[in-house]
């Protein structure tokens, strides 16, 4: 008996290998989940980064400002307006996915054969006021104008301060309502030299008729690759999420003043999750999070994106890749260059970080890596044979499914702390279509979540024979040399 059930392991892991790449895409965990959050398009090549910041603001456009710590001065050239389903094409592209399998059976005759899938706020009181007429009050407060801009629906302001109050009483008196605290936050950069790039809406343009405002995309050159997230603590009274989608052309994207860690990935879980991955990959996430002890940079996706690249950019994707000119709106500009090498490359990096400011005392600072080990967040559900399963192999097949069913309720519970205790049937059901004989030899065990306290022997035992079989089914899939989809 062991031995078969043994043989039948390595034929399940062997399955499971040799369909790797077969799967399909069921759903998909992207930003909106999160309420409080942003979206940022991060773009570095050599010294020269591109910001794209999403706008997701609600509301009177007239109580709209933007206030972002810069290393220099911008020029109008070096500021604009792109469209806002860039940031929906990259999320939805890039978003943690739920893809699913299926079983053969193993009473009927196994044919192979090859498979192709398709693949932050300001009251405008003084909107008609110059900003030249206030020259004056610019000196009493230290704040200098060091450029002026109208892009797009926005009026643009590039101001340099001598000290933080001074700016935060500048801002106030130029209709900016922002947090009594707010110099505590604006002084770090003050004293870095950086320059602040200061954005209202032009309520003269009629792209501010609209339900939202478009993205802001702003670039220079600088050593320093970060993202100044400090400022938007200032106005918080929690924890906020920030998805940062991030080009390069040599590898991924990490976070160097903060641990870059990866969320749990390809992981059996219960084919009733299909129904909750949503609230499931919150759950997730969260647990995640705090296990990580709250300060770290997590990573949801990398891939070569390459638009010329024949090779497959997810397993499974979701929809088509970005296109050319998408790329270019995201501030990829080297598309179509022929400078060597990596001269057309596109290494596309998916970062999440949930962050406050008991965690975050510093900005997020980057490097770019040569790392180009592709990577997704992705949850696995694996249905079960049909048809007729009562020849010996069938039965064979139904006891390790009622095991793998176990595993898949601990998976779920480790990766959520959900109470499962009312999924006792996912199990049941194939205790149900086993023999008397193989039925009566199953360990009972308890379901993850369910505190009644029976059956802790039980449960050890599968979880040590579970064990055993994963690492079988892990190293036939480490050795596998399968690339492409089929």
């Amino acid at each position: 008996m062991i031995r078969n059930a043994i043989l039948i392991a390595l034929a399940y892991a062997f399955a499971q290998n040799a369909h790797a790449f077969c799967g399909f895409y069921v759903a998909k965990a992207d930003a909106t989940l999160f309420n409080d959050r942003s979206e940022v398009i991060l773009v570095r090549d050599g010294l020269r980064t591109v910001i794209t910041m999403s706008n997701d603001f609600k509301g009177d456009v007239r109580d709209f400002a933007m206030v972002v710590p810069v290393p220099v001065v911008l020029q109008e050239s070096d500021i604009r307006v792109v469209d806002r389903s860039i940031f929906q094409k990259l999320d939805g592209y890039s978003s943690p996915r739920l893809v699913e399998y299926w079983d053969q059976n193993p009473c009927a005759e196994w044919k192979y054969a090859n498979e192709e899938m398709s693949l932050d706020r300001s009251v405008r009181t003084l909107a008609n006021a110059s900003f030249t007429d206030k020259a004056e009050r610019e000196k009493d407060y230290g704040v200098t104008i060091e450029a002026q801009y109208t892009v797009g629906e926005y009026d643009i302001l590039l101001l340099s301060a001598k000290e933080s109050m001074g700016l935060k009483d500048w801002l106030i008196a130029n209709g900016y309502k922002i947090p009594a605290t707010a110099h505590e936050v604006l002084d770090p950069y003050i004293k870095s030299n950086l320059k602040f790039f200061v954005v209202k809406v032009d309520l003269d343009q009629p792209q501010t008729k609209g339900e939202y405002l478009r993205p802001i995309q702003i670039s220079f050159s600088h050593e320093k690759f970060m993202l100044p997230i400090r400022l938007g603590m200032a106005n918080s009274q929690g924890q906020q999420d920030m998805i940062v989608y991030a080009f390069t052309r040599t590898g991924r994207v990490e976070c160097v003043n903060y641990r870059t860690v990866k969320v749990p990935t390809d992981r059996n879980i219960p084919l009733f999750a299909q129904q909750k991955f949503g609230p499931m990959y919150k759950d997730l996430f969260a647990r995640t999070w705090k296990r990580e002890g709250r300060n770290a940079v997590f990573l949801e996706y990398a891939w070569n994106v390459t638009p010329s690249w024949g090779g497959m950019k997810c397993d499974p994707c979701v929809g088509p890749p970005p296109v050319d000119r998408e790329f270019v709106d995201a501030g990829v500009n080297w598309i179509g260059g022929a400078n060597g090498a990596n001269g057309n490359s596109v290494f596309f990096t998916r970062l999440h970080v949930r962050y406050g400011r008991d965690k975050f005392p510093q900005d997020l600072m980057f490097q770019v890596t040569p790392n180009t080990e592709h990577f997704q967040a992705r949850y696995i559900l694996t249905h079960p044979a049909q048809g007729d399963l009562t020849c010996e192999s069938g039965q064979e097949y139904l006891e390790q499914l009622y095991y793998r069913r176990v595993r898949e309720m601990d998976e779920l519970y480790a990766l959520t702390g959900w109470d499962l205790s009312a999924e006792r049937d996912y199990m049941n059901e194939v205790r149900g279509k086993l023999t008397p004989e193989r039925r009566n030899s199953l360990d009972m065990v308890p379901v993850p979540g369910n505190n009644d306290g029976g059956g802790n022997n039980g449960w050890k035992l599968v979880i040590a024979f579970s064990a055993v079989l994963a690492g079988i089914g892990y190293a036939l899939r480490s050795t596998s040399t399968t690339v492409g989809a089929v």
